[in-house]
């Protein structure tokens, strides 16, 4: 058994020591908002926080998560009140949808680290893909949720 600590809740996994923590959290958790996008470390689709450090949980053994904080979209606010979802929402940043619970997680983390960053800080900061190009409404959300922090 492994023990995790995921969104300030404890979860008791049986699992494979290798197994990789999104799996965990999407398949044995049931915890379905951080999405599986290329299984490389590449696109930030399953971005999540790791003692609040922003991380691909598609590369990350579950084994490296047994003393960590871990922290999901679900866990980021369940009524999505926190800054950077509600400018998500007021800026329309959304096409498809699909990498932005991890472009979400990325943000929210770059704000805690640096509460006014700069287009240039967002450029180094982001390295999510979104395939519809949603680039720039991310980067006036960002701008957006920093003021709203």
């Amino acid at each position: 058994m492994i023990t995790l600590k995921i969104n300030k809740k404890v979860h008791q996994v049986d699992v494979e020591p290798d197994t990789p923590l999104l799996w965990v959290l999407r398949d044995t958790l049931g915890m379905t908002g951080t999405k599986f996008g290329c299984g490389i470390n590449q696109c930030g689709s399953c971005t999540v926080h790791f003692n609040g450090l922003p991380i691909r949980s598609c590369s990350v053994p579950v084994s490296a998560a047994q003393d960590a904080e871990i922290l999901t979209i679900e866990g980021l606010s369940p009524d999505r009140t926190h800054a950077v979802q509600q400018a998500w929402i007021e800026e329309d940043v959304p096409q498809c949808g699909y990498c932005q619970s991890g472009q979400i997680m990325a943000a929210a983390a770059l704000l805690s680290q640096n509460p006014k960053p700069t287009d240039a800080d967002i450029d180094v900061a982001m390295t999510n893909i979104c395939r519809c190009g949603t680039y720039q409404r991310i980067r006036k959300a960002i701008h957006r949720a920093a003021e709203l922090i």
